[in-house]
């Protein structure tokens, strides 16, 4: 089972579907992704959170292990991501990761979630963050096998 990976937003610009690429096929599994693209919230501000948390909140069930990417939440190095995701998945549970909109995702979905994980305390464009995501679970899975890819 791939780690699945839930945001909102537009396909890959061009230019991050080529990075993606790169780092999609060295993956293997467990560690391999598929990605679920959500569309925009036709709506603004409080109602686009509301209704994208909605639709987010359908593709997960209760027994998957649920990163919420958000600034406000916690810093971890990359060993620590690498025992995160490796834990789950060694018992089968299904990763999912999930990037809100525009707007941010309501306190349902930071309720449903098991980890709350800031990539930086900078906000990120979407499109990058899907590029950083993706390389941080290849370095991931290179610390978990020992691989020369991450060095301390």
């Amino acid at each position: 089972m791939p780690i699945r990976i839930l945001a909102v937003g537009k396909k890959h610009e061009s230019w991050v579907s080529e990075g993606i690429d790169r780092y999609e096929k060295r993956l293997k599994q467990p560690f391999s992704v598929e990605w679920v693209l959500l569309p925009h919230s036709m709506h603004d501000g409080l109602q686009a959170r509301h209704e994208e948390s909605e639709r987010l909140l359908k593709r997960v069930g209760d027994d998957e292990f649920v990163i919420l990417l958000d600034e406000r939440g916690k810093n971890i190095d990359s060993p620590a991501l690498s025992h995160l995701l490796l834990a789950p998945l060694e018992t089968s549970r299904t990763v999912t990761i999930i990037i809100g909109g525009a707007y941010g995702v309501d306190g349902r979905v930071h309720a449903r979630a098991d980890f709350i994980w800031s990539l930086s305390l900078l906000v990120l464009p979407h499109q990058l963050v899907r590029l950083v995501l993706v390389e941080q679970i290849y370095r991931a899975q290179e610390i978990a096998r020992g691989g020369l890819y991450h060095h301390e």
